[in-house]
């Protein structure tokens, strides 16, 4: 059985298409069909069938896709085993929210210029659905993503995910509102019912925290602008242009009041998600056991 099969495989579960698996592995539709119709005669088994104009795996392809992502990563661990002391040298590319490559990666960046100066990190600034299209593509090594308790992000069991910290967020009002008594959160976002909401231009947990609490408190939030930068947020929201989901450890601007919510409360998890198999690499393994002991000290 050939791994390359069994990638062509893992990748037509994941992308839904024969196109879309000849793009990302640099080939043709008509290589992608030969060397799964290869990989089923191997199985002795169909592993696709028809759907329409395109084609869907069939439950023996499913199967055989989950067993290819935990082969495809004992193969890709068992090559990183050959070299198991190799000193943490090289690039690894981390793909992460702003948040968290501010207060976990720059200081250590700063740290290993000095205690490993042969490793080098590259950075690019992305929200978690970006971040892990990023993984998943193999255009970077680590992915810090986040989501919320009452909108979280769904498993997948091509990735190792790390827990890293969690951080309490609160509701962002304009500083002159007339603002509740109430502590609980549905009270707290009744009390705003008529407000306009600002949600997140690139991620969309913000919206369903938002539209959760919302649904809890009996009405449908006017969701009129969006986003990506905190300080922008509170920027609109000093403006008096609506309301809109923050950080309670921020330091708010002028202008801006910000509400604790609980009951439920609203919780960010930050967490480390490297490609299953890859999590050993020397280097990868040495900046992850940064990242979640600067956590651990921040927590």
């Amino acid at each position: 059985m050939e791994t390359r099969r069994l990638q062509m495989l893992a990748e037509l579960a994941r992308r839904g298409s024969m196109r879309a698996v000849a793009e990302a592995t640099a080939t043709t539709t008509s290589t992608v069909s030969q060397q799964i119709a290869a990989l089923a005669q191997d199985m002795g088994t169909a592993l696709i069938e028809p759907h329409g104009r395109r084609v869907r795996l069939t439950p023996a392809g499913r199967r055989l896709a989950e067993h290819a992502v935990t082969i495809l990563a004992a193969v890709e661990a068992a090559q990183r085993d050959l070299s198991p002391d190799a000193p943490p040298t090289g690039t690894v590319r981390v793909a992460g929210f702003a948040m968290a490559i501010r207060s976990q990666l720059l200081p250590i960046i700063s740290d290993l210029s000095t205690s490993h100066p042969e490793l080098s990190i590259m950075v690019r600034e992305h929200e978690p659905a970006e971040a892990l299209h990023l993984l998943a593509n193999d255009e970077a090594d680590l992915a810090l993503t986040y989501d919320y308790n009452l909108a979280s992000a769904e498993p997948d069991p091509a990735v190792v995910t790390t827990p890293l910290w969690t951080a309490p967020w609160g509701l962002g009002v304009p500083d002159h509102a007339a603002r509740p008594s109430v502590s609980g959160a549905p009270e707290v976002f009744r009390w705003f019912r008529t407000a306009d909401w600002i949600g997140n231009s690139r991620n969309t947990g913000d919206e369903t925290v938002i539209r959760t609490l919302a649904s809890m408190a009996d009405f449908t939030p006017h969701l009129t602008h969006q986003a990506d930068n905190l300080d922008l947020v509170q920027g609109m929201i000093a403006a008096g242009m609506g309301v809109g989901l923050l950080p309670m450890g921020i330091s708010t601007l002028p202008g801006v009041h910000l509400l604790p919510l609980t009951a439920p409360d609203v919780v960010l998890r930050a967490f480390a998600v490297a490609r299953r198999g890859r999590d050993s690499w020397p280097p990868l393994a040495l900046l992850t056991d940064l990242i979640i002991r600067r956590s651990a000290q921040s927590a």
